[in-house]
């Protein structure tokens, strides 16, 4: 499971398509979140370690860095996750979770659906 943080992180980046942790921060700050570099640097680092994430070396102004971009491993971590809601919880889990999915927006549902992979 991912913390909030990461969460915000891979989101951001999900928004950028390919960025530094320097352009990830700066998403972040405009929605809010007030994180130093190194902290958004380091839960990159954590979420390529958990194949979230991809990254490739890039040269820049003063040496080399990261440019990281989501992995296709999404749709497979949302299943993975609302199987584990089920192992876990079992029916409470499942009637819960359908009344949180109840709450949200058209938009939210449908963004939700095309990540599951199921439109």
């Amino acid at each position: 499971m991912l913390g909030s943080l990461e969460t915000e992180v891979l989101a951001a980046l999900r928004e950028l398509k390919e960025a530094p942790a320097r352009d990830v921060r700066r998403v972040l700050e405009r929605r809010g979140f007030r994180v130093a570099y190194t902290t958004v640097a380091t839960i990159l680092s954590r979420l390529y370690e958990k194949d979230l994430v991809q990254r490739r070396r890039e040269t820049c102004r003063g040496g080399e860095r990261y440019v990281y971009r989501p992995a296709a491993v999404e749709q497979k971590y949302l299943v993975n996750l609302l199987r584990g809601v089920v192992a876990m919880f079992g029916p409470a889990g499942v009637v819960h979770l359908n009344e949180e999915l109840a709450k949200l927006d058209p938009s939210q549902e449908r963004e939700l659906r095309r990540r599951l992979g199921l439109d």
